[in-house]
């Protein structure tokens, strides 16, 4: 088995953290890189030229990134492929990226769409949990919660008591005007995605 064979697998995010990152990817004003090898060369100029950050980055060997670097190799397997491409677009544009989650966090918010089951303690509550399709808006006080989370390293698990909090004051509650009390919490996440 060759360097390029060797791979560590990749790392599984939530569904929470994956649509989080595609709703940055939604604000690009530009493609990012689609090719390995350019992928691999902007990567290299993130950390001033080391292979072996970019390889430890993206799970693979020093020689390898320094053959994509070369030209020598062009077609990455897929979880190579993945990896490139996740390495790529979290780096890629923060400017602009950074300009979307600061007026997310202080002024527009974002919306929420998610299909997940909820459940919900209240007092005299008589609506079983059950799988729900929700879209609201989460306001921006939530956002600058969600997005510091994330930015902090936060796992799947911590992240959704803040969303599920998010979404039933937006959507159950209407912010305190009905089902005083209510808290709902989401698991069995079917689908979630968020728009900046």
């Amino acid at each position: 088995m060759s360097d390029h064979e060797q791979q560590q697998p990749a790392p599984r995010r939530g569904k929470v953290l994956e649509a989080l990152a595609r709703a940055e990817r939604q604000v690009f004003t530009r493609p990012a890189p689609k090719s390995a090898n350019a992928q691999v060369k902007f990567l290299l100029t993130r950390v001033k030229g080391s292979a072996r950050a970019v390889a430890q980055r993206v799970g693979t060997s020093t020689r390898t990134i320094e053959r994509y670097r070369a030209g020598k190799l062009n077609k990455p397997q897929k979880r190579l492929r993945d990896a490139l491409v996740e390495a790529t677009e979290s780096e890629w544009q923060p400017q602009v990226r950074a300009q979307a989650r600061a007026q997310a966090a202080t002024s527009r918010g974002m919306m929420v769409e998610v299909t997940a089951y909820f459940g919900f303690t209240c007092t005299g509550s008589s609506d079983d949990g059950r799988e729900r399709h929700i879209t609201t808006d989460i306001p921006p006080t939530y956002m600058k919660q969600i997005l510091a989370l994330q930015e902090a390293g936060a796992t799947e698990e911590e992240l959704h008591p803040v969303v599920a909090e998010a979404i039933t004051e937006s959507y159950f509650t209407e912010w305190g005007t009905r089902a005083d009390g209510l808290r709902a919490d989401f698991t069995a996440v079917t689908s979630i995605s968020f728009r900046f």
